[in-house]
C-alpha cells in the first residue's frame, strides 16, 4: 500500500463489498520495530492481525463472518497464501504475484541479499526457509483460489503461482492459475488491467456472494491473457 489511490477497494466497495485494508505488523507507518516484528517469522504476527482485523469487523457487525473473501498481490499473495493454508473460513482467495517456496527462488528473483540477511543461507537454515514458505501449507487449503502474475514478472517470479496451483490441482481442489504475457510485477497492458478485475469480481461474486454465473471467464474475453488452467 502506498499514499495513492486505490482503485480496487472502490470497484469492490461499488459491487456491495466491504473492503478491509490491514496494516499488520512487518508493515510500514509505526516504525522499524514494527517493521522487523515478522523478521524471519513471515506469516506468523502478520497473520494474527490480518485475522484480527476480520474479527473485529464481525464483531462491529461490518462483515459477515459466512462471506468473506481474502485477496491480495505480491507480499499480499504471500499472506493470502499463508491464511488460506492455516484457515479455512474464507469462501475464496485471490493471490497475486506471490511467492510459495523461497529455495526455488533463489538466485532468480531480486531479493538475494535480502534472503542472505534475513534467512541466512538456504543449506544452512533450511527450517527457516520452509517455516516461511506458505507452500508447505498446501494441504491445508480447501479454500477455492485464483493465482495470477505476470509472466515476465522478475520481482516476484510467477512460479509461486504455478507451484500453488499445481498442488492444489493435485489436490482436486478448486483453483484456477492466469498468467498475463508481457507483464512486469505492476501490469501496463490497458485490456490485462481491466481482464484482471473483472476476474477479481467473477471469482468473488461466484464463491463469496454465491452468483449463478461461472467463477472463470471465458479464455477469449478482453484480452490475451494465457490461462494456463482451471478446475
Amino acid at each position: 500500500m502506498g499514499a495513492e489511490f486505490q482503485h480496487l477497494a472502490q470497484l469492490l466497495a461499488a459491487n456491495g463489498y466491504v473492503v478491509l485494508f490491514p496494516n499488520p505488523r512487518g508493515s510500514t507507518g509505526y516504525g522499524q520495530d514494527y517493521s522487523k516484528a515478522i523478521w524471519a517469522d513471515w506469516g506468523n504476527r502478520d497473520y494474527q492481525d490480518d485475522i484480527a482485523m476480520v474479527d473485529y469487523a464481525i464483531a462491529q457487525g461490518v462483515a459477515d463472518p459466512d462471506r468473506l473473501g481474502v485477496g491480495g498481490w505480491s507480499y499480499g499473495g504471500i499472506s493470502t497464501d499463508f491464511i488460506i493454508g492455516r484457515t479455512n473460513r474464507f469462501k475464496a482467495a485471490i493471490s497475486g504475484a506471490g511467492a510459495a517456496e523461497f529455495t526455488s527462488l533463489y538466485g532468480h528473483d531480486q531479493y538475494q541479499k535480502d534472503y542472505y540477511t534475513e534467512l541466512g543461507y538456504p543449506w544452512e537454515h533450511p527450517d527457516v526457509w520452509n517455516k516461511v514458505a506458505p507452500f508447505y501449507r498446501v494441504k491445508n487449503i480447501t479454500t477455492p483460489a485464483l493465482f495470477m502474475g505476470g509472466n515476465i514478472d522478475w520481482n516476484v517470479p510467477i512460479l509461486g503461482g504455478e507451484q500453488m496451483y499445481q498442488a492444489l490441482r493435485a489436490l482436486g481442489r478448486d483453483t484456477q492459475l492466469v498468467v498475463y504475457p508481457g507483464e512486469y510485477h505492476e501490469f501496463t497492458v490497458p485490456s490485462h488491467m481491466e481482464d484482471r478485475l473483472k476476474r477479481y469480481l467473477a471469482w468473488y461474486g461466484h464463491y463469496v456472494k454465491g452468483d449463478a454465473a461461472p467463477a472463470a471467464l471465458p479464455q477469449d474475453t478482453t484480452t490475451p491473457a494465457a490461462k494456463a488452467g482451471d478446475k
